[in-house]
Order: C-alpha cells, then sequence, then structure tokens
C-alpha cells in the first residue's frame, strides 16, 4: 500500500488538526441530526496503548460537549487486547459513565483485532443506525489487505472511519490513511504530549455524528483557532 502524502502526517503542529477537520468537513452529512446521533468509539487496549488509554479516559468528554446541542450523542465502547478478547459496551449518552467503562479496562499484551472490529462495525451498520467509527491505534498486526477489504465493505455501506494513529509505526502509518479513504473517513496521527489536539480532534468528529457538515463548521467556529481556515476551505 503506498502512503498518502495528502494526509496530515506530524500530530505536534496544528496543520494536522485543520487538514483533519476539512476531511470530516467534506463528507455528507450523517443523518441531518435528527435524535442522537450514534458513535462506535473504538480502541486498542493491548499492552502498547496504556499509556494513551488513561489518557483518553481524561479527555474523551468532548464528544459529548459538542454534540450536546445538537441533540446529543450515543457512544458504545470498543476494545480488543489479550489472547483473541473483542468486547463493547451498552449505549450511553453521558460522558461521566464512558468515562467509568474506560477506567475499568485494563490493557494486556495481545496482538490487533482491526478486521474483526471493522466486521462488527459493518453489522452494527446494517442492524442499526450507526453515523460513525472512531478507531485509536498505534499498529497493525494482521494482513492488511485483508483488513483493507474490510474497510472497503465498510464504505460501501456509508460508514465513515475517523482514524486516529499514536506513533510512528510504519505498518499503521501506510494502512491507517487507506482504511480513511476506504471509507470515506479521515486520518490524523496525535502525539499524547498534546491533549488539547486530540480532544479537538474527538469534539469534531461527534460534531459530525451529531449534526453533519454544518454542525461541524460551527463546531469549528466556536473553538476559534481553525475558523478562519475552516470557512475559507469548506465554501
Amino acid at each position: 500500500m503506498a502512503e498518502d502524502r495528502k494526509t496530515p502526517a506530524v500530530g505536534k503542529t496544528s496543520n494536522a488538526v485543520d487538514t483533519f477537520v476539512h476531511e470530516v468537513g467534506r463528507l455528507p452529512a450523517s443523518h441531518g441530526g435528527q435524535g442522537h446521533g450514534r458513535l462506535l468509539f473504538a480502541m486498542d487496549a493491548t499492552a502498547s496503548r496504556e499509556p494513551t488509554w488513561d489518557h483518553a479516559c481524561s479527555i474523551q468528554g468532548e464528544m459529548f460537549v459538542a454534540a450536546e446541542t445538537l441533540g446529543g450523542l450515543d457512544v458504545r465502547l470498543a476494545f480488543y487486547r489479550g489472547f483473541d478478547e473483542f468486547k463493547v459496551s451498552r449505549w450511553t449518552s453521558n460522558g461521566r459513565e464512558l468515562a467509568r467503562l474506560m477506567s475499568a479496562v485494563r490493557c494486556l499484551a495481545g496482538r490487533t483485532q482491526i478486521g474483526r472490529l471493522l466486521r462488527y462495525a459493518g453489522e452494527q451498520r446494517r442492524e442499526s443506525r450507526l453515523d460513525a467509527l472512531v478507531f485509536v491505534g498505534d499498529c497493525c498486526e494482521e494482513d492488511v489487505d485483508q483488513v483493507g477489504h474490510e474497510a472497503g465493505q465498510l464504505g460501501l455501506l456509508g460508514l465513515p472511519v475517523f482514524v486516529f494513529q499514536e506513533g510512528q509505526d510504519r505498518t499503521a502509518s501506510r494502512l491507517f490513511p487507506q482504511i480513511a479513504r476506504l471509507t470515506r473517513g479521515a486520518y490524523c496521527r496525535f502525539d499524547r504530549n498534546s491533549p488539547d489536539q486530540l480532544k479537538r480532534l474527538l469534539g469534531a468528529v461527534a460534531a459530525y455524528a451529531a449534526g453533519g457538515r454544518e454542525a461541524l463548521l460551527k463546531y469549528g467556529r466556536d473553538k476559534g483557532g481553525v475558523a478562519a481556515l475552516l470557512t475559507n476551505q469548506m465554501r
């Protein structure tokens, strides 16, 4: 797989955030802001992810804040870890409840299960309303072509995947942007030392899931910083 040179590559810069939000803004409206948006928040909980898992527990509430005025957001937590363990929580519309569920998880050594995660998301898309999938991970230890196939299936179902990569793993750096592209989602690399960046990215996705493109634009204007760039790029 050839690396997409147009995807944001340096999580420390505001340009990576701006490019990511711009990519989200190019998507069609989700469910149009009718009722709660529904988002699957999936994380790699293998041993290498433990520091970032704790980090994400403390900042994921921005998703609910960003969606609150748009009708709200229902989130289901999914994670894989250890030996063939894959778990999914109940739906919740409460940021504190999601943080509690996340804090109860302990990371365990094991192989990645990204393909399994994408298949599950496809099942959920077919069976009920699911507006977006967020995936946070740092590597891939699976057949990349098979994972790409599963991503393509989500693209056919119209389910965008928003991929956040921690670190510099070469396989992930090639595969993760392609997952986003195949599903018409977006990709960004982030740095665990930049909590405000990941908070803004999660807020942007939540705004899109709850209210579509216009809600994302409003989120960008309200948060400032990227407002002028967003307005110029999305006219």
